[in-house]
């Protein structure tokens, strides 16, 4: 699903009106209509509720005027538009609506329920303490143009919106019509004082703001709603960053389900070098994942002391083989000809989790390792460090795909940032990344991103705060490489797979749990059934004969 920015919402809409044939009053109705509809599937039947609609002067309060009409047909006992303005200072569709509206209102017409509508104008901050307000607030204030921080009269209106929500123990519920009012569309970081819904239904596509923290954090739950633009002409919309969504993954785990007479070395071979003495938990965490992924065979390559604990601690159908190693426990360049030898035959490698990247010998190790590899590669966690900053002559390709996972912090070292630089500015630092280097670069946090070689970014939408502990990351790292064994000529649209799998997997762990109590293996737990969910009953095996 493609993420809009204003400017190219716009330019949907105007296309929608030229080449479908489908007039602008049109559009408006079917989006206020279709934010009715949410309101009722989110909160229930409106029937006797009291209902305020806040409209500003934009298109955004002309649907607001359109969705008070019909929660007042819908059967809400009282309506009361709220226009932050005077009808004389609108214009085009948005002025037809809120004339509609007044006069309905001026008539005193009651509903089919008996219900009241009412339409006030609020010009001065004065006029705005006389607002009577109800159950539902619907902010159709701002919408998604604004460019700067809401002040003055709207100011006042997002912060008794606000207000209300927050003192009224979850009876008062805030549905916001496109964004919350006071967020840019944009941009990930709020522009100041802004509404915090708890539903928020967007027209046609996501925009930034809808998406990305921290602003996706103030949207509550978030609908899209079709309005009348085909998916054909979205895909002429210019965009490069698309939302994941559920559909991608049941196609991936369709196109790479098993084979009836598949055999433990056609479903993938994946070599794991990871561990180091005293850190040999991660190494254990990520080949369990490469197996509940549904690779084949995983064999971790370690450290020559810390095998001995980690046998004990892996599970007991993964391979272990040593590698020469430096004083304190970690590998050594000494093993590049040994791990070189191991990975000839394998599909996928993995490298990184507990290696340890503080000795010059580990860090020359990773860096001619991977570039020696013939096979793609994920690295992760000190994989990363030993490579930051990121060589400028070491780069991927279509054919041998470099893979890799970090955190915000990772990827300032990587990329020569300051950690608040990525995080102010994630999709630009893993775009520039990923094309720069031609990797695939997974940046991990609050909705996670996969950025491709070509410039396009995707937005992975699972995954909750639980999932902030130990250990967490070596489970994508080994999600990732045994999804990737499996069909290693889609290696982007398995990255993809993989962070939604690994977030989905969380959250059912955490729906389970809790977050506050949620650690890595329990994400390693959930992964089957993550990949049922998804994938559904053709993942189960069939006993009947054909």
């Amino acid at each position: 699903m493609k993420i809009l920015t204003a400017q190219q919402m716009r330019e949907m809409d105007r296309l929608t009106v030229e080449r479908c044939g489908i007039p602008y009053p049109t559009l408006m109705e079917t989006a206020g209509t279709r934010v009715v509809e949410a309101i009722i599937e989110h909160c229930g039947p409106v029937d006797g509720k009291w209902c305020a609609v806040y409209c500003g002067k934009g298109n955004n309060g002309g649907d607001g005027a359109v969705i008070a009409r019909h929660l007042w047909m819908r059967g809400a006992l009282s309506v009361q538009v709220y226009l932050f303005g005077k009808i004389e200072e609108t214009r085009g569709e948005a002025r037809s609506n809120f004339e509609i509206a007044k006069k309905l209102a001026d008539s005193r017409v009651t509903s089919s329920d008996g219900g009241m509508l009412y339409f006030v104008e609020l010009a001065t901050e004065s006029d705005a303490t006389k607002a009577i307000y109800g159950d539902l607030l619907i902010d159709a204030l701002l919408g998604t143009g604004i460019t700067r921080a809401a002040e003055g009269l709207y100011a006042m209106a997002i912060g008794t919106i606000n207000y209300l929500r927050e003192g009224s123990d979850g009876e008062k519920v805030v549905i916001s019509v496109d964004i919350p009012s006071g967020l840019s569309s944009d941009n990930e970081q709020p522009l100041g004082l802004h509404v915090k819904a708890d539903l928020t239904v967007s027209f046609t596509a996501p925009k930034v703001g809808n998406v990305l923290p921290p602003a996706s954090y103030a949207n509550g739950r978030l609908v899209i709603a079709q309005i009348g633009t085909p998916d054909w002409l979205l895909e002429e919309a210019g965009s490069h960053i698309s939302l994941v969504e559920e559909k991608q993954i049941t196609d991936w785990l369709r196109v790479s389900r098993r084979a009836p007479d598949a055999h433990k070395g056609s479903v993938g071979d994946v070599l794991l070098i990871a561990g180091s003495r005293g850190k040999t938990g991660a190494a254990a965490l990520a080949s369990e994942t490469v197996l509940r992924a549904g690779a084949g065979l995983v064999t971790i390559a370690t450290a020559q002391s810390a095998q001995a604990l980690l046998v004990t601690q892996a599970r007991t159908e993964v391979m272990t083989e040593s590698l020469p190693e430096t004083e304190s426990g970690a590998i050594s360049h000494e093993a590049i000809e040994r791990a070189t030898s191991l990975a000839q035959k394998r599909t996928v490698i993995a490298i990184g989790p507990g290696l340890s990247s503080s000795e010059e010998s580990t860090r020359k190790f990773v860096s001619d390792f991977v570039r020696q590899r013939a096979v793609p590669v994920v690295i992760d966690a000190d994989g990363l460090n030993a490579l930051s900053p990121w060589p400028d002559d070491l780069r991927g390709s279509d054919e041998l795909p470099i893979i890799i996972t970090p955190h915000p912090g990772e990827m300032a070292r990587l990329a020569g940032k300051t950690n608040a630089e990525v995080v102010a500015d994630r999709i630009g630092t893993a775009r520039d990344f990923a094309t720069k280097h031609h990797v695939i670069t997974v940046l991990k946090g609050s909705r996670t991103l996969i950025a491709a070689p070509d410039g396009e970014v995707y937005v992975n939408p699972t995954g909750n705060a639980g999932m902030a502990t130990a250990g967490s990351g070596d489970v994508l790292t080994g999600l990732a490489a045994g999804l990737l064994a499996q069909r290693p000529q889609e290696a982007l649209r398995a990255m993809i797979a993989a962070v939604y799998l690994h977030g989905l997997a969380g959250d059912l762990a955490a729906s389970e749990l809790g977050m506050r109590s949620l650690m890595a293996s329990d994400i390693t737990g959930k992964i089957p059934e993550a990949i049922l969910r998804v994938g559904g009953d053709e993942e189960r095996a069939s006993l009947t004969a054909e």
